[in-house]
């Protein structure tokens, strides 16, 4: 599987003769400070001439596997929430600007099936996820006349990932492939297919697509 940078790369080398040669740029930030998140911005503006993006995809996230809430310390419930739902608002909160004066913008988040009661993380990674939905609805709600669309795909048991590299990782757990009506882990192309679609369907907003192979 391609890592983003050399998809990015792909992209540039592959387009057609007679477009203009796209400006291909990465950046490591870090999305739990909002003064990254800020830079990055100001680095945006500087590399591309614009002041935000046209497209935002929020994918980062954190989600250390404590089930029991005995276990939870109240610094990992505040990290995983400003790493899944905190940097999400500020990266909403400064692309929207441009998105509106331009009458055209996508917005989606990567949320998960905690969002809607399940998995197998704990409540501090389900709070996060949920209030990520949250989110989502309103500033699609809010947004609508402003040419924006905001939604959300809500993956779970998603393999070749940092967080399940294969399905040994889940053996015993609710999220065994054997619970999985699909019989099989989900795949990071399957997520960015769901992507993909909320980005080229301007009639779609305030969704969220539950990527489970089935699982509740």
């Amino acid at each position: 599987m391609l890592t983003l940078e050399e998809e990015l790369w792909e992209l540039r080398n592959n387009h057609t003769p007679d477009a203009p040669n796209p400006v291909v740029s990465t950046h490591k930030v870090d999305v739990g400070s909002a003064d990254d998140l800020t830079r990055l911005f100001e680095s945006i503006k500087q590399l591309h001439g614009q002041d935000g993006p046209d497209i935002l995809v929020s994918n980062a996230g954190h989600g250390k596997r404590i089930p029991d809430i005995a276990d939870i310390s109240v610094d990992e419930f505040d990290y995983t929430l400003s790493v899944n739902l905190r940097a999400a608002f500020i990266l909403s909160k400064l692309s929207i600007p441009h998105m509106a004066a331009r009458g055209w913008g996508r917005i989606v988040f990567v949320s998960s099936l905690a969002a809607h009661g399940g998995g197998i993380n704990g409540c501090h990674y389900a709070a996060s996820k949920a209030g990520l939905h949250g989110l989502m609805k309103n500033l699609a709600t809010k947004h609508a006349k402003d040419g924006i669309t905001v939604n959300d795909v809500a993956p779970a048991m998603i393999g070749e990932t940092g967080m399940i590299p294969d399905e040994r990782f889940v053996e015993g757990t609710p999220g065994d492939v054997r619970n999985i009506p699909v019989g099989r882990l989900g795949t990071p192309r399957e997520v960015a297919n769901v992507v993909l679609m909320f980005c080229e369907t301007g009639y779609l907003t305030g969704q969220s697509v539950l990527l489970s192979g089935g699982l509740k």
